[in-house]
């Protein structure tokens, strides 16, 4: 049952017609013989939602009105218009379902098993497919992030997204860059994922973002911008990259695991592929690029190394690491890595 009472009779109550409850309340009653609460009376409209709503009554001899305790009334206007919204809110929510059932069902039929390659173009596109996929998703998620910290934007759209998932009772997987610990947007998004049954992990090398929906789809980059990806259907090429998957998530440390142990040993995972980065030659920003962390935290860390061999140059450097690599590890020195700005 649809309430008969909206927005413009509650403009009205909260204007001319509880100026004139008010004044009715003050003085006890009010005179039936006013002529401005008469028929053609600037207060008519007023008295008539008033007698309507039930917050006036008309006494037994009908020459006055009488205020009531708009306690006795709240219910009687409140409860049937909760009931409506509670009923709104169902049937939308239904209404939702039919049309990701609909989805479902165009997507298996429109779908080529001898397209075991669909390109995706633009960030829209890429996104949308995304969003369905997820959205269709019945057992399992499997996810590569790299490149550390992820907008807080792109943050709230996932965890809207994965939440819905994982509430469904779809497994979900994810690893970051050990980067991404120190990003307060991430932790927080981890955070939420953890206690509705999400595991995340985090590795110090470099990977490429990777999404695998079900062990039957998975989504790679088709280009360096991201501008393009490739969704991938084949079995076979399917079967690889969650067995690519499965070995980094073993490598990996748990994300929300903050004791002394399992710090030391991310700084200690940084260090290495830092000196090993330095090792190989590449540029501060390749290097910092596959640490997922800003150029200027990369010269952070080559400045902790400095420190700690006691060197001024990186050709001091590398000779001291060298001479270094015949006797036992050097402790480390990027226990709190909180110390260098991230990305």
């Amino acid at each position: 049952m649809t309430s008969k009472y909206g927005p413009a009779e509650r403009k009205l109550l909260e204007t001319a017609a509880g100026r004139l409850y008010s004044n009715a309340a003050a003085q006890g009653q009010l005179p039936a013989e006013d002529p401005r609460l008469q028929d053609d009376g600037e207060l008519s409209q007023a008295l008539d939602l008033l007698l309507d709503v039930g917050l006036l009554v008309l006494n037994p001899s009908k020459t006055q009105y009488l205020p009531v305790d708009p306690s006795t009334i709240q219910n009687r206007v409140v409860v049937p218009m909760s009931r409506e919204g509670a009923d709104l809110l169902s049937e939308s929510a239904e209404w939702a379902e039919m049309f990701s059932n609909l989805g479902q069902a165009y997507r298996r039929a429109t779908r080529s098993d001898n397209a075991p390659i669909t390109e995706l173009t633009g960030l829209t596109q890429i996104d949308n497919f995304l969003q369905a996929m997820i959205s269709d998703a019945r057992s399992e998620l499997l996810t590569a992030q790299p490149y550390g910290r992820r907008p807080a934007q792109e943050l709230a759209a996932a965890e809207n997204r994965d939440l819905r998932a994982l509430d469904r009772g779809v497994k979900m997987r994810t690893l970051y860059q050990h980067s991404a610990r120190q990003s307060p947007a991430t932790r927080e998004y981890v955070a939420e994922l953890t206690v509705h049954g999400g595991e995340v992990r985090t590795l110090d090398e470099f990977f490429k973002r990777l999404i695998i929906i079900d062990r039957e789809v998975a989504v790679i980059p088709g280009s360096e911008d991201h501008g393009v990806a490739l969704a991938l259907r084949d079995k076979s090429v399917v079967d690889y990259l969650v067995d690519i998957f499965e070995r980094a998530w073993e490598r990996g440390r748990p994300f929300t695991a903050h004791e002394a142990r399992n710090e030391k040993a991310i700084a200690s995972d940084v260090r290495a592929m830092t000196i090993r980065l330095l090792v190989e030659g590449h540029s501060d920003p390749a290097s910092a690029k596959r640490l997922g962390v800003s150029t200027r935290t990369y010269a952070g860390y080559i400045a902790a190394l400095k420190e700690e061999y006691g060197v001024q140059t990186r050709f001091q450097l590398g000779h001291a690491m060298g001479r270094a690599s015949t006797h036992a590890d050097r402790p480390d020195d990027f226990e709190d890595l909180d110390d260098i700005d991230s990305v």
